[in-house]
């Protein structure tokens, strides 16, 4: 492959890095005042007024929608050329959502371009394409282990021309933002099909239907990123139209590789960027700080950590490129080693690196002061959002043996 980009990306990457220089950067102190000024008037699940202003700047500038490939819905870029778009967003935690390029959106969208009907991407696609609302994904359950889909046990039940839902799930990120309108749930409609990869179906499922009733914010180390959330959600006799099926029954299981292996590189593309900015915050900081007669730049141990977190970096940059440029000329079945190699190392050296910046900046580094604390907990969750790195980590082994197996 070839790691050169494009005059057009490198355009965008010019425009996006400005963007955020003279709009995010600068705003990330705002965003967390207005958080805490709703706070404390008592409701800290408001939207902010600085991301809808971020959105209006970047929309009119046509930065927009641009991580959706091989469709007339987004900016015509392949998974190799946004790749280094995704990355700058991810240096600051308003960079995806400005963009409209955030999470749980992006791969709700992708669903709906994908498997979703005409009707269906009227009243949703639509909406979320504009940045209008937004959009949650109710998959994972706290009754099962839910790395495995097949034992997702919510039922999804038909009753005439509508299924009624039952069901508690949680980490439903987003579900707390007002803005959100939409879930895409995913439950067992056929529960005693043999086949445990057509037992389970997805299905789309308004917010504000009787019975939808969000149980609580579960925080993440403490943080519980009002006003966006990781909501745990009780579903009851919910009932919806049949038409809200997606694809079909026992087609759940499908959409949901379908959807996860896009989403996985996307967050490992931003895990870039935000390893990036601690390493440039941890360069920043050895500079300017001295101790025992001298700067943290000069001593030995900090010169060799600084030099390991950059060659991580780049190893796992390179390994993110590789695997979006497979899913372009391959498909993205073809590259699940290549994604499942990222989504392990990915997380664990953007770890590593806001580690060691949390180290070298001491007391300072533990504190909210710096935002260190936010982007480890971020990070750290994602070695077990979309997979645990186990699981990830057993699928590569079993392709890997498979080539010897065959044989």
């Amino acid at each position: 492959m070839d790691f050169e980009f494009s005059p057009k990306v490198k355009d965008l990457q010019q425009r996006v890095g400005a963007f955020l220089d003279e709009h995010v950067y600068r705003n990330e102190a705002r965003f967390h005042e207005e958080i805490a000024t709703n706070r404390r008037a008592g409701n800290a699940w408001v939207p902010t007024r600085i991301v809808e202003e971020l959105k209006q700047k970047a929309q009119a500038q046509g930065l927009w929608n641009l991580w959706l490939p091989e469709s007339e819905f987004g900016a015509g870029l392949t998974n190799l050329e946004y790749a280094p778009l995704c990355e700058i967003m991810g240096r600051s935690h308003l960079g995806p959502e400005a963009f409209n390029c955030s999470a749980p959106d992006t791969g709700n969208m992708e669903v709906l371009v994908r498997y979703g009907n005409e009707a269906q991407k009227r009243e949703w696609l639509t909406p979320l394409l504009a940045g209008e609302l937004r959009s949650g994904f109710a998959m994972t359950e706290p009754a099962v282990a839910s790395s495995d889909a097949t034992n997702i046990s919510a039922s999804i039940v038909r009753d005439g021309d509508h299924f009624v839902i039952n069901g508690r799930k949680w980490w439903t990120s987003g579900a707390g933002d007002p803005r959100c309108r939409i879930l895409i749930f995913m439950g067992k409609s056929d529960p005693q099909n043999p086949n445990r990869h057509r037992q389970q179906s997805m299905i789309l499922v308004p917010m504000d239907a009787p019975g939808v009733r969000v149980v609580r914010q579960v925080p993440v180390f403490g943080y519980d990123d009002a006003p966006h959330g990781h909501s745990e959600v009780d579903f009851v006799n919910v009932r919806v139209p049949a038409s809200n099926l997606l694809l079909g029954e026992g087609r759940g299981f499908e959409i949901a590789q379908g959807r996860l292996g896009p989403g996985r590189i996307h967050h490992c593309m931003r895990l870039i960027g935000a390893a990036e900015r601690a390493l440039e915050a941890m360069c920043k900081r050895a500079l300017e700080r001295v101790a025992f007669g001298r700067a943290l730049a000069e001593q030995g141990v900090w010169r060799e950590r600084i030099a390991d977190a950059r060659m991580k970096i780049d190893q796992a940059r390179f390994l993110v490129l590789h695997a979006a440029w497979k899913m372009d000329v391959a498909g993205n079945k073809a590259a699940q080693k290549e994604i499942a190699m990222i989504k392990v190392v990915a997380p664990n050296v953007a770890c590593e690196v806001i580690d060691q910046a949390i180290q070298l900046f001491g007391g300072a580094g533990v504190s909210d002061d710096f935002g260190l604390g936010w982007l480890y907990a971020n990070s750290r969750t994602l070695r077990i959002a979309d997979g645990p790195d186990e699981v990830h980590r057993n699928h590569i082994a079993k392709l890997e043996l498979g080539r010897y197996l065959a044989g």
